[in-house]
């Protein structure tokens, strides 16, 4: 994909509310049409009355291109909040986003995807981090919106991976991480789930599944039925083959975690 479609193929629903208006400030005129709809010199990059614009509410069928590159501009935005959470940007934590970004884009793109993360520091900077935390609530709001649930799973497994590049997991970005995954309505237990997929304990192979030490074996077996169904990777093929393989590796751990359980209980 070239990096002029992949910008381009971002105009969907996030030229909308708060994602549309972080687009303007971000993006500018690497858009190839509808840049005014969300950035102009009145307004430096949001919209004018409905915070939300005023086609936040409606609906409409949106194409593969669109639906995966408003999710990869997602993630840019939800990765510059996590990345800045212990106040520092670390080099493994870019290039886990570079390369997914030259996997799946090219090189162009992820020069570009990469400069869209910058300008999004920089909007952090402008807004200050409390403002910039309340920005990215809203913009997890309208993520809710257009995502289905494991869609929003993967956008916080990859948050997840991003905080665990530099081999150390600060607890202000396992902070950073809880909060995005409840403003975008995930489960405490899918949370918890997520933060403990490289755990190789018993101990931590309950959490993966969600399910304390003390659970029934036919609770072990609906909270693993659950977890399969949410996090198979044909759930979310559409996104892209890296999205399709961080899903993939996600489900070995889930299945990893089962049969640690099953092989202790003798199931």
């Amino acid at each position: 994909m070239s990096a002029g479609k992949w910008i381009g193929g971002i105009l969907g629903w996030i030229t909308a509310g708060p994602l549309g208006a972080l687009a303007g400030v971000a993006i500018g005129a690497m858009f190839d049409v509808g840049l005014d709809s969300v950035n102009n010199t009145s307004n430096s990059g949001t919209r004018s009355g409905n915070p939300f614009g005023d086609d936040y509410g409606t609906t409409r069928q949106y194409s593969v291109d669109e639906q995966r590159n408003s999710f990869m501009f997602s993630l840019l935005v939800l990765a510059s909040y996590i990345i800045k959470a212990d106040g520092r940007v670390m080099h493994s934590e870019m290039e886990l986003v570079r390369s997914f970004l030259r996997q799946n884009f090219g090189e162009a793109a992820k020069q570009q995807g990469e400069q869209i993360l910058l300008r999004l520091f920089d909007e952090q900077k402008r807004q200050g981090r409390t403002q910039f935390r309340s920005t990215v609530a809203d913009c997890c709001q309208q993520i809710v919106r257009f995502m289905d649930y494991s869609q929003r799973l993967q956008l916080v497994n990859f948050l997840v991976l991003i905080s665990q590049a530099d081999g150390i997991v600060d607890q202000t970005e396992v902070n950073a991480i809880r909060e995005c995954g409840q403003w975008l309505n995930l489960t405490s237990t899918d949370i918890d789930s997520l933060l403990n997929l490289k755990g190789d304990t018993l101990e931590e192979a309950y959490k993966v599944l969600g399910v304390s030490p003390d659970a029934t074996d036919d609770d072990i077996r609906k909270a693993y039925r659950k977890l399969a169904l949410e996090h198979h990777p044909d759930r979310v093929a559409t996104l892209g083959d890296d999205v399709r393989k961080a899903a993939e590796k996600k489900f070995q751990e889930i299945n990893a975690a089962k049969d640690k359980i099953y092989k202790a209980r003798g199931m």
